[in-house]
């Protein structure tokens, strides 16, 4: 069993940055895939970013790309999502996901394991 854990999550004002982290436990892979979600009230889970755990390859939402980065240390089992020049509409509980077969998907349904999340609010 794999245990997913978030964190950085917060209150920031319109402009500013925040650093997610997600950290993985319970067993090691190669051939995974780790992804950032995110659901705001009233809205489906949407894909935010993955990255391929052996590859590196990342990829991106159009509505995040140029603003937000991903990244991992594969020695601590983490990844991390570096969030720029925020916006009001990123507010959301955003999920931390583990997909284990290597399959660079965007789809929530393919992803074997989830977090609990955590909330980001852009406000002013």
């Amino acid at each position: 069993q794999v245990q997913l854990v978030e964190s950085g999550g917060g209150l920031v004002q319109p402009g500013n940055s925040l650093t997610l982290s997600c950290a993985a436990s319970g067993r090691t892979f190669t051939r995974a895939v780790m992804a950032w979600f995110r659901q705001a009230p009233g809205k489906e889970r949407e894909f935010v970013s993955n990255i391929g755990w052996k590859s590196g390859r990342t990829y991106y939402a159009d509505s995040v790309k140029d603003r937000f980065t991903i990244s991992k240390d594969s020695a601590k089992y983490t990844i991390h999502l570096q969030m720029n020049s925020l916006k009001p509409q990123d507010t959301a509980v955003y999920f931390c996901a583990l997909e284990l077969s290597g399959a660079f998907t965007t789809q929530p349904s393919q992803y074997d394991y989830w977090g609990q999340g955590t909330q980001v609010t852009v406000s002013s």
